[in-house]
């Protein structure tokens, strides 16, 4: 069996898309211009969740008079006579079909299906992105991939007709299949502009209390949160309950700010809930009506490892 040639055809294939990569991931020599940018374009450029996302639309809505939101349950108002970006109107038309003829509804209700969310609104928050300057296609048109995908059939067909009913020819097949699969699905692609990083770099993530919508669903009134109190001198200790709110408390230092990240849970049975503090990745990954299991040290809570972490959507 000679797998001379195959080797070559795919030595090659993967060069030049190695190559198509490099080319298009250059900048490109056009500068964004200095426009406001809207926080949720901001976040999901940082990486943050398409929940996380669509839950600060929510808030700014409501800070602008389309909604109300207080604790958990959200109302609607009456229309403002003001434009909406296209995300901000999916949103809206989302929230007004769940809510249907409810006058209010518990703001974990309101949250569309992941693969909505992914189908429809990152979509249309990615296009906000690109129209303000800050991100741009990798492929000025889709037939760059189309023509790549089609381009593997030559290593492919290489591959098989020397090795027919071997591994070399399964193996081909497989890289053939998730190849051409990542390559089409990726359309044309999705790249940050120079201002972009700028604005998807460090910078401050929303700090505010009142800006972190709560879940009392678990039967927490949504009033009181006490630091977590574990007893001194106890091994690591797990802890399990509803994720009501979570926060960020900005430190000023010498050499600029620290960020703390806090969650706060719920026992489905105590007045109060109970601060952890948490790492910045388990901050970004919970939301509030998350179910999660904790490993965490005495005495202040410092949460350690997650066990077990059920997501409400």
């Amino acid at each position: 069996m000679d797998l001379v040639w195959p080797a070559t055809a795919w030595a090659l294939w993967a060069a030049t898309l190695a190559a198509a990569f490099k080319v298009s991931g250059r900048d490109r020599d056009t500068e964004a211009p200095e426009h406001p940018v809207p926080a949720p374009v901001a976040e999901l450029l940082r990486g943050m969740r398409a929940q996380d996302v669509f839950y600060t639309v929510l808030f700014e809505l409501a800070g602008r008079g389309w909604m109300t939101i207080e604790g958990d349950r959200l109302t609607l108002d009456p229309p403002v006579r003001e434009p909406l970006r296209p995300y901000e109107t999916w949103v809206l038309e989302r929230v007004r079909a769940r809510m249907a003829d409810r006058p209010a509804a518990p703001v974990i209700a309101l949250m569309p299906e992941s693969s909505d969310l992914e189908g429809g609104f990152v979509k249309l928050v990615r296009r906000h992105a690109i129209d303000l300057g800050l991100a741009r296609r990798r492929w000025r048109t889709v037939l760059v991939p189309v023509l790549l995908t089609a381009a593997l059939v030559v290593p492919w067909y290489a591959t098989v007709s020397v090795a027919l009913f071997s591994w070399p020819a399964i193996i081909a097949t497989m890289v053939s299949l998730v190849a051409g699969v990542s390559l089409l699905s990726g359309g044309r692609g999705f790249l940050l502009t120079p201002r972009g990083r700028e604005v998807a770099g460090p910078g401050p993530l929303p700090a505010n209390p009142d800006q972190e919508w709560i879940f009392t669903g678990s039967g927490w009134q949504g009033v009181e949160i006490a630091p977590a109190e574990l007893p001194r001198g106890s091994g690591r200790q797990e802890v399990t309950g509803h994720v009501v709110k979570r926060w960020v408390k900005v430190i000023p230092q010498e050499e600029g700010v620290r960020r703390d990240y806090y969650i706060a849970l719920h026992d489905g049975r105590s007045e109060r809930a109970a601060a952890f503090r948490v790492k910045q990745g388990l901050y970004r990954d919970v939301l509030p009506g998350d179910t999660v299991r904790l490993l965490v040290k005495p005495p202040g809570g410092t949460v350690v490892r997650v066990l077990a972490h059920d997501r409400q959507w």
